[in-house]
């Protein structure tokens, strides 16, 4: 009777060597798996010193704008009857007009990282030419392509050339009606440069979502009749 316990014992003891045996391999090449994709994870490239220079130097060329004309702005309101004598205008101006220049000139650009060429496709034939309706005014592709920022330097001079000139004469309400002109001139030389020069995206979370153009569907077209047309009347049969 003592033999049947130690029989069961074996037994017990048998079985789980063999589960042991078993699953140990598996268990151990699924840590292994798990630690080969996280030493594998794609990580996002670090950025380019020559790109990130870039960046901070369009920066530096808003903060360079900023200040001159800011400081203009302050002279002038803050003058008797809003007048600059002739040296103190020319200071100002000549400041802005240098700042504005060095701002103007275009960042260099970062060199694209190089990728692997990527296999030609299959030439299609050419489809053949549609000939161009008349438009009626010149042709679109004759004109400069948009910079918004090289647009908005140029109304910031013209704003503060505007200033300098009333201030210098001493014209008060031309002054402050200049005055918010500049403001808005500069500002748009601020958002110009943030939206158009290859800035990161702002990241706080308290900034709201730029607005999106609508999506949503358009308005259904009114569906024409598709029953039964009417019968044309028979034409009277000639004597």
């Amino acid at each position: 009777m003592r033999a049947l316990p130690v029989r069961r014992v074996a037994t017990t003891a048998l079985c789980a060597t063999l589960l042991l045996g078993t699953a140990g391999p598996a268990v151990a090449a699924a840590g292994d798996a798990t630690h080969d994709e996280t030493q594998s994870a794609p990580r996002a490239p670090a950025p380019a010193p020559d790109a990130l220079l870039a960046q901070t130097q369009q920066l530096a060329d808003v903060g360079g704008v900023i200040t001159p004309v800011t400081a203009l702005l302050d002279a002038v309101l803050k003058a008797k009857d809003n007048k600059l004598s002739a040296d103190e205008a020319k200071k100002h101006a000549d400041a802005v007009k240098a700042a504005i220049d060095a701002a103007a000139k275009k960042a260099p650009e970062a060199p694209a990282a190089k990728l692997p060429a990527t296999p030609e496709a299959p030439k299609v034939p050419a489809a053949p030419a549609v000939p161009k309706l008349p438009t009626g005014g010149a042709e679109r592709a004759d004109k400069a392509p948009l910079d918004v920022k090289a647009d908005a330097l140029a109304a910031l001079q013209s704003a503060v050339d505007a200033l300098v000139k009333a201030a210098t004469a001493g014209d008060a309400k031309t002054v402050l009606t200049q005055a918010p002109v500049v403001l808005t001139s500069l500002v748009n030389v601020a958002v110009a440069t943030l939206l158009s020069g290859g800035l990161p995206a702002p990241s706080l979370p308290g900034l709201p979502p730029l607005p999106k153009l609508p999506t949503g569907a358009l308005p259904e077209a009114p569906k024409l009749p598709t029953g039964a047309l009417p019968q044309t009347p028979s034409l009277p049969v000639a004597p």
